[in-house]
């Protein structure tokens, strides 16, 4: 007897069911069996499965006499034919991960669980991309004592991502329905009303394949019949639920209905006639009637509104609310503010309420307009459109100027006043390459900038132009300029491929170590960097001006990473990791940074490098850093011979050189001056205005939020830790939050935040931000000490000390010993905080002075000036 069975159910799919069997022979647990069950296909299926019953003797065979129309009978036949005690179910579509059978079984013989649960990603064959499915759900591995603890796991009611202990199933006598589709439901219904303990684990044991053509069950949606079935299953589901004395998970069940079976059917309706519309929400809103009021009005305010236009039978409004489901999530055509709530269309209903989405609060370079383009035409070479623009919340101001842009191009336009509030504009334009044309209006008092996709509709067929094609794509027909496969284009793909395959990290260093040894060296020329590439900014941007002031004859180019364009015009550029990049390392006299420029490049002969380094603070780093502490020869020496270029290092602060200077093994000269970066700080010398450019009224006070990254998920925004949702309920009539995230973090700021949190990750100057700001609130990140010099208050976010100094970083110092402010681990604290922020700052007087003191004693506005009068002292 094996100690697993997977059952794989086919019909009529004898050229992917090898796949997937192949998927449970290659598992690295051995002992287990495949049970195939042919639902009568007519097609090569038992050739097919004899074969691979002859390849592996773990295979064997059951064939129905008749089809049954659905996947409940032959997962049913499955359940009676298994002798091991686990049993498994697989889709001939699908397949498993190599781990997935010997993580769930050891799982499942480690709890005692009834079954175990685990992740589901969709995998898109178009382009291998895997979509986890509600990664939330499985975020943590955990035991839960039934369904009643973690009632939203009823969203999970697949069968396939469960590995079962069969004498359970037997016990209970738990059986599929065979007699309609979405079975799977109402098996996971009684599943969970009978279960008193099952596991969940965060890692993904079921690939479901989504095919570019699919005639699955879950992907017939078309079929108004599929929708019938659907409510079918969900009503035997809650009859299930009810029958097994759980009246009360009810409403927790139904839940998935409006969140996960409607969202289905409601994507793409945009692209349903008015027919299929009204029979749709015919069908649904008998269902729809029954779920209480407080389920759907705990739903996302567009969801909710989508349901309320059901049970209203508005189908036209229906169609175009759901537009705002997906992809950029279009604005309505209208809406309605009353007693400071915001309300969907032209009508006034609890259930059209919009106002946590905030979009009538929006700043204007974020707010929101409706653009939906009709009679499109083409002469061959050029398209001519009317596009009707919706300002539903009045964002638009008397003065502005628009235009349409396709891609870098901005072609003026004058629209119309339409006589209700919009406008109209007459387009002929141009296409050309790639791009998603947009409407966009500046408003001229202060060069703000509102931008949206235009849109069409759904069933407007391709323009094709020449080199490119005008279509619409996603379920909301967003109009966009795709180029064609032309022979040019190929030809230029193929160059491309090329050039790749030459321009190789390795063939350049090679290329590199040449050039250093045949290229005389520039005695004159200095190659500057921050933040590798990706600004103007810091230490370096201090010391160039300060050369730029005493105009010394030294001609600076500066790096800039690919696509970043905030550089000043009159300064000179080259593209990080170019040819010509590599060719300005080579021959450059002098090279300034803040970072590092390329490991494993060697330092010209007599040239000279200032590392000016990027901040100080209570972080390990060099070699007690996560990347480096450990026992790996390479990245260590890597980083020895790296630091070995160095010339000379900014040091700002006595407690850096004590901390920093030995942590990276350098020996060279130390410049004691302070930072060249903060020379601004202690002058209080802005070089811009951050609240015209953030859109920052002048009453609100400004929190600077500048949390660090987390090494184990950088790039993941998981840095971002507070709740920003709860601090804009509480805090946004008196704050605005300027959230600053560390360059290697990818965090975008959902809309609905927006009128509190201004994004400010790419702003070119943070000693702007920190001089604008009221207080900083951050967590481990060096910008604390920066800020000190300021002497304004700062809060600290710390609830995960325990994490990150004992696994995570590690840290020189105890910064809730240390802090010159609060240290806080919930959102709650921290508003209770903010609410009263002088009096809290003021007791921490002391802490501050001597934070100041071991941080910025060294900070007297004046260390560009020493450096460079020491550094490039002897330039004539």
């Amino acid at each position: 007897m094996p100690d697993y069975t997977v059952v794989v159910i086919s019909y009529n799919d004898a050229a992917r069911l090898p796949r997937a069997v192949r998927s449970v022979l290659r598992q690295s647990l051995r002992d287990l069996e495949v049970i195939i069950v042919d639902d009568a296909s007519t097609d090569g299926t038992p050739e097919v499965a004899a074969r691979l019953m002859e390849a592996d003797p773990r295979v064997r065979y059951l064939r129905r006499e008749t089809n049954s129309g659905g996947c409940g009978a032959p997962r049913n036949d499955g359940i009676d034919a298994v002798a091991a005690p686990y049993v498994m179910f697989l889709d001939s579509d699908d397949e498993l991960p190599r781990h997935s059978c010997k993580s769930l079984l050891t799982e499942i013989e480690r709890t005692g669980a009834d079954f175990v649960s685990g992740q589901i990603s969709r995998l898109f064959e178009s382009n291998g991309r895997l979509q986890p499915y509600y990664p939330s759900l499985f975020a943590r591995r955990r035991v839960v004592e039934g369904i009643r603890e973690e009632p939203e796991l009823f969203l999970d009611c697949f069968s396939t991502n469960k590995l079962y202990a069969v004498d359970r199933l037997r016990e209970w006598g738990l059986r599929f329905p065979e007699d309609i589709h979405y079975e799977d439901h109402v098996f996971a219904a009684g599943l969970y009303a009978r279960s008193r303990r099952f596991a969940v684990v965060p890692w993904v044991v079921y690939h479901w394949r989504r095919a570019r053509t699919d005639g699955s069950i879950s992907l017939s949606i078309g079929d108004m019949e599929n929708v019938r079935q659907r409510v079918i299953a969900a009503r035997m589901s809650d009859s299930v639920l009810r029958a097994h004395g759980a009246e009360d998970l009810v409403p927790h069940r139904q839940r998935r209905f409006p969140l996960q079976d409607l969202r289905v059917y409601l994507n793409p309706l945009p692209a349903r006639d008015l027919v299929w519309v009204k029979e749709f929400a015919s069908v649904v809103r008998p269902y729809l009637e029954e779920i209480p009021a407080e389920v759907l009005d705990a739903l996302e305010p567009l969801e909710r509104v989508c349901c309320r236009l059901i049970l209203d039978d508005r189908a036209e409004d229906l169609r175009i609310a759901a537009g705002s489901l997906t992809g950029p999530r279009a604005a309505p055509r209208a809406a309605v503010r009353r007693g400071g709530r915001t309300y969907w269309g032209t009508s006034v209903s609890p259930g059209l309420d919009i106002t946590r989405l905030r979009l009538a609060e929006l700043p204007f370079s974020a707010s929101r307009l409706r653009h939906e383009a009709s009679e499109l035409t083409s002469d061959g070479e050029r398209v001519r459109m009317t596009v009707r623009t919706y300002d539903p919340f009045g964002a638009l101001p008397p003065d502005w100027t628009a235009f349409l842009q396709l891609g870098a191009e901005r072609i003026p336009i004058s629209p119309e006043p339409s006589g209700d509030g919009g406008y109209v504009s007459h387009l002929l334009f141009t296409p050309s390459g790639k791009c998603d044309p947009r409407i966009g209006f500046t408003r001229t008092s202060d060069g703000h900038t509102t931008t949206d996709r235009i849109i069409a509709d759904p069933h407007t067929e391709a323009i094709e132009l020449p080199g490119c094609r005008l279509q619409v794509e996603g379920y909301a027909a967003y109009l966009c300029v795709r180029p064609d496969p032309s022979p040019q284009e190929v030809w230029r793909r193929v160059r491309r491929a090329l050039l790749r395959r030459f321009n190789t990290p390795r063939n350049k260093l090679r290329a590199y170590k040449v050039l250093i040894k045949v290229l005389p060296r520039r005695g004159n020329l200095a190659l500057f960097e921050s933040d590798v590439g990706n600004s103007y900014g810091g230490s370096p941007r201090a010391v160039y001006e300060e050369l730029r002031r005493r105009a010394l004859p030294i001609e600076v180019v500066w790096s800039a990473a690919k696509g970043r364009g905030d550089f000043p015009s009159d300064v000179r550029l080259v593209r990080r990791g170019s040819w010509r990049y590599l060719w300005t390392m080579a021959r450059a006299g002098y090279w300034v940074d803040s970072h590092g420029f390329p490991l494993d490049y060697p330092k010209p002969r007599g040239t000279r490098y200032l590392q000016t380094w990027h901040g100080q603070g209570i972080k390990s780093i060099g070699f007690d850093a996560p990347d480096l502490r450990a026992d790996f020869d390479r990245p260590r020496a890597q980083w020895r011979a790296a630091v070995a270029r160095w010339d000379a290092l900014v040091s700002p602060s006595a407690e850096f050189s004590r901390i920093f200077v030995p942590s990276n093994g350098y020996t060279g000269t130390v410049y004691r001056y302070g930072t060249p970066r903060c020379d601004a700080l202690v002058r209080g010398e802005a070089t811009g205005d951050v609240r015209k450019r953030l859109e920052i009224s002048s009453g609100q006070k400004i929190l600077l939020y500048a949390p660090t990254y987390r090494d184990r998920v950088k790039g993941s925004g998981q840095s971002v830790r507070v709740d920003l949702e709860l601090m804009a309920d509480e805090l946004a009539d008196e704050w605005v939050v300027v959230l600053r995230t560390h360059p290697v973090e990818r965090y975008s700021t959902p809309e609905h935040l927006r009128h509190f949190v201004r994004p400010a990750g790419s702003y070119p100057e943070i000693n702007d931000l920190m001089l604008a700001s009221d207080a900083l609130l951050t967590d481990y990140s060096s910008v604390m000490c920066d800020y000190a010099i300021t002497g304004k208050p700062m809060v600290f976010f710390i609830d995960d000390w325990d994490d990150y100094r004992l696994s995570e970083r590690g840290v020189h110092h105890d910064l809730p010993a240390i802090a010159p402010g609060p240290c806080v681990t919930t959102s709650a604290e921290l508003v209770a905080v903010i609410r009263r922020l002088p009096e809290v700052h003021a007791s921490f007087a002391d802490r501050y002075t001597a934070f100041r003191e071991l941080w910025c004693a060294d900070e007297r506005g004046d260390a560009a000036a020493r450096i460079v009068a020491d550094f490039f002292g002897d330039v004539r």
